[in-house]
């Protein structure tokens, strides 16, 4: 198993570099970025004259609106999945 603890990985998002410190592997950590950055880039794509700090807001809004639709259909999953039994 990978060594999950202390992990520092140097990722660029919105052409910017970041250090990013966590208790995760360098890939997960990687690929968090990459969604982040292309999530930013895509709502800069289409507003490209919103400020970086107000990309970063709609990322974060958009990441959020995702995140809890799935949660959402995770719970559904699971009341279905009680009822059959």
């Amino acid at each position: 198993m990978a060594d999950r603890t202390n992990t520092v990985v140097k990722v660029r998002i919105a052409g910017e570099e970041h250090t990013i410190k966590g208790n995760a592997t360098t890939e997960y950590i990687m690929e968090l970025a990459k969604i982040v950055d292309e999530k930013m880039r895509e709502i800069q794509k289409v507003s490209p004259n919103l400020t970086r700090y107000r990309i970063a807001i709609l990322a974060a809004i958009n990441l959020a609106d995702e995140l809890l639709k799935v949660r959402n259909e995770y719970q559904e999953l699971l009341k279905l999945m009680e009822e059959a039994n």
